[in-house]
């Protein structure tokens, strides 16, 4: 009976591994395309920004950013998938809001400033329908939806504004301190030059804040949503259950599926079993008896290998 409800819980965390993994993939593969178009264009009679010149946008840089976030987390989907126990560290996951933030800023100002400008079909097509359209909105959703490992808090907001001022002040340096004539940039999105200065300026820092925390707040309540799920299951099927058997089951079933020298505690599914359960466990107990079954599982296992 223990077997069968942690192999019930080996398969949700499997499924969110794979949902992350699959959005991930999706978004990374897509930049690469848009990238690659671009750097092999070396004339766009509309765009003068191509081939090693476009790494001077903040389209193409944001996107970048956004796809070396989510590339990141690839490893750790895999690894959930090898040894049950899917996790992203903090700092992938603020990394990747940094980088949802800011192709979001690329997609509404495509949507809403550039596109009115110069055509719906010249922003959103050729790489433009990757790095503009395709890639920002697999980001937002991936993110916001299927990547709910962590909570986001204001300061967080914060530091995802990090890239987009980092940026406009290079890109301010760039065309009027340093201007086109002496080797800098023309102001080729028109922030400078075909609107006053200042309203591009007082306008860069509440709007990215706003989509940072719309972002943030959709991703948290996806975290809470699949907490709130988790604790329901949990609760359902552990919660009268003795936690030391469940702990000892688990345990076997991931030392049947693991090598020894790839031993790891699943504290985080075993403190969720512990908060909606009944018994008076602490986590240190229960963490002890999963090495402690694990390793002696592992020697059973091992024995019986040498017989076969």
């Amino acid at each position: 009976m223990e077997k069968e409800k942690m192999n019930k819980v080996m398969k949700a965390t499997r499924r969110q591994c794979l949902f992350a993994m699959f959005s991930a993939l999706v978004v990374v593969v897509c930049v690469c395309i848009g990238v690659t178009m671009n750097l092999t264009t070396v004339y766009d009679e509309n765009f003068d920004r191509m081939g090693i010149r476009t790494f001077s946008m903040f389209t193409v840089n944001s996107n970048i950013l956004a796809a070396a976030g989510m590339a990141m987390i690839l490893p750790y989907t895999f690894d959930g998938l090898r040894k049950h126990n899917y996790h992203l560290p903090k700092w992938i996951v603020i990394l990747v809001y940094a980088g949802v933030t800011s192709v979001t800023l690329t997609f509404l100002v495509s949507l809403f400033i550039l596109a009115p400008v110069k055509g719906f079909v010249l922003i959103f097509t050729g790489s433009r329908f990757f790095l503009h359209g395709v890639c920002p909105v697999l980001a937002f959703v991936a993110f916001c939806f299927f990547m709910s490992e962590q909570k986001l808090s204001f300061w967080d907001s914060l530091l995802a504004l990090i890239p987009v001022i980092i940026y406009a002040a290079l890109y301010y340096i760039m065309v009027a301190v340093i201007g086109e004539a002496n080797g800098g940039w023309e102001d080729f999105y028109g922030f400078l030059t075909r609107i006053p200065s200042w309203i591009s300026i007082s306008l860069l820092i509440p709007v990215t804040l706003g989509i940072a925390t719309v972002v943030r707040v959709l991703h948290n309540r996806s975290y809470r949503q699949r907490r709130d799920r988790e604790a329901t299951y949990y609760r359902e099927v552990f919660g009268d259950a003795d936690i030391r058997k469940v702990v000892s089951a688990l345990a076997r079933a991931h030392s049947s599926s693991m090598k020894m020298r790839d031993i790891l505690i699943p504290a985080r599914v075993i403190s969720i079993m512990l908060e909606n359960n009944s018994g008076n466990c602490t986590m240190e107990e229960l963490c002890e008896l999963y090495l402690k079954e694990y390793m002696a599982y592992s020697e059973v296992m091992k024995i019986e290998k040498m017989w076969i």
